[in-house]
């Protein structure tokens, strides 16, 4: 059905009958069947969010000039398609056209889609958006079967430290909803220091952590493991913030694994309304109404701590336009108290959370002069309220 509408069922149906890590040429003898494309390739975004590397369909021309290793995000017309999500088109330099198409899940960017088309017509333009569209869930999905697509996202060697640190943190750092958007970075230190964040949607609930293991190295990422752990279990088996905490505290008390700060929060989709357990933990930044303030919460003692304590449990109402930002000590203290987070946090305020948490990281990465000293961290929420519609059967439309 060259030059018709995508089959998207014959594309999936394809995909999930091809190898795990085959979905790029899935997608490549798609588009090469229905209009003759050349050259293509999926980029991926790298794990420090600066730098695109290639994967380019099996069969291609190993001596492709475009294959020229790691690319530099930074500046490029593949930064546009990214920030903008939006399709760009330009000629090849022999007759055809470059059509980069961004590859996105949920507000999560994965990368972007590279292919040479010599008819690039608005309906053929269409049809790789879609195509695009529908190699962001295949790889989403085929993720879970291979680690190519985690090797394809590292451009420096990972310590052990590291890969339980990453293996700790949700496979998405953004996620988009009708009622909120969602982003988050982590910079790790030179000597990993143990900072992860967290995060999941229910049906009538957010939930966010953000949380510092003291130590280094793989003394505070074993100390994480726990500390997660015990907070997933916990509300996994449908607890609040205030007994997610508690259960966290007793974990760290009965392992003797050390301290931890952190902040755990659940949202109410519905309403806005968020209760939340502060321990030990720097305080969040609210922008809201053009100024970027503290949330002056009270702060309890950090999880672990052998003394009698107690955890409060508080609110904060969010409005519609509000944006909420959850920092470790990484992003204030040290060399990173250089950087005018609060400036950063202004001057962005109409990107994309995930393009404003990269200008907060990329500050602090400036300040330290690229050696950081403890993880930085930032998670990042919009808050858009509960703009939902029932349907005639009573269940909320997809966004």
């Amino acid at each position: 059905m060259e030059g018709g509408d995508l089959e998207l069922g014959e594309l999936l149906a394809a995909a999930e009958a091809a190898p795990p890590g085959e979905s790029v040429d899935v997608v490549a003898r798609d588009l090469q069947k229905r209009f003759g494309a050349e050259r293509v390739s999926f980029l991926f975004v790298d794990l420090i969010g600066r730098r695109l590397v290639r994967l380019t369909a099996i069969g291609a021309d190993p001596d492709d000039p475009d294959d020229g290793g790691p690319i530099d995000l930074q500046g490029s017309v593949h930064e546009q398609v990214l920030r903008s999500q939006r399709q760009h088109v330009e000629p090849d330099g022999q007759g055809g056209r470059r059509v980069i198409t961004p590859v996105t899940n949920r507000g999560d960017c994965l990368g972007v889609l590279e292919v040479t088309l010599q008819c690039a017509d608005d309906t053929v333009l269409r049809q790789v958006r879609d195509a695009a569209h529908a190699l962001a869930y295949i790889i989403v999905t085929d993720g879970r079967f291979t680690d190519l697509y985690h090797l394809g996202r590292r451009t420096t060697k990972t310590s052990l430290a590291a890969e339980i640190q990453h293996q700790l943190l949700p496979s998405s750092p953004c996620c988009e909803a009708s009622q909120f958007t969602l982003a988050a970075g982590l910079v790790p230190a030179d000597d990993i220091g143990g900072d992860t964040y967290d995060y999941t949607v229910d049906r009538d609930t957010l939930h966010l952590s953000i949380t510092d293991a003291m130590g280094h190295d793989t003394n505070s990422a074993l100390l994480a493991t726990l500390l997660v752990g015990a907070l997933r279990q916990s509300r996994r088996s449908g607890c609040d913030a205030l007994r997610q905490a508690r259960d966290a505290h007793q974990a760290l008390l009965g392992h003797s694994r050390g301290l931890a700060t952190g902040q755990l929060l659940c949202v109410d989709l519905a309403t806005g309304l968020c209760e939340l357990v502060n321990a030990g933990h720097p305080w969040p930044l609210l922008l809201r109404e053009d100024t970027v303030e503290e949330v002056k919460l009270a702060v309890n003692l950090p999880f672990g701590v052998a003394a009698p304590s107690s955890y409060q449990l508080q609110q904060l109402q969010l409005r519609p336009g509000d944006r909420l930002i959850l920092l470790t000590d990484g992003m204030q203290e040290r060399g990173a108290a250089a950087a005018d987070l609060a400036g950063v946090i202004h001057d962005t305020r109409a990107l994309h959370p995930r393009d404003a948490v990269r200008a907060l990281t990329a500050a602090v990465l400036d300040a330290c002069h690229g050696s950081l000293k403890d993880d930085a961290t930032v998670l990042m929420l919009d808050w858009h309220g509960d703009h939902r519609r029932p349907d005639e059967t009573g269940r909320d439309p997809q966004h």
